[in-house]
């Protein structure tokens, strides 16, 4: 009987951190605005970078990069 007088007890204990994990999800995807959709402007920045990283030849980085524009004026024309 005195094991019950001692509080919350381990699976009380694993409530409590479960709950403050989910909402220290939820308020984390509130702040930063996670599971948003990209804008067409930071899909374009997104995409040169990736552009400038994986391209060694300025061949290779020129098509890159002209395929990120199409891309961005597919993107604005929605």
């Amino acid at each position: 009987m005195r094991k019950r007088e001692r509080g919350l007890g381990l699976f009380g204990l694993l409530i409590v951190v479960a709950a403050a994990v989910a909402l220290g999800w939820y308020a984390y995807k509130a702040l930063t605005g996670a599971g948003e959709p990209e804008s067409c402007r930071e899909a374009f920045s997104h995409c040169m970078k990736t552009c400038r990283r994986t391209t060694t030849e300025a061949p290779a980085t020129q098509a890159c990069q002209e395929g990120c524009q199409r891309d961005q004026a597919a993107c604005e024309r929605k």
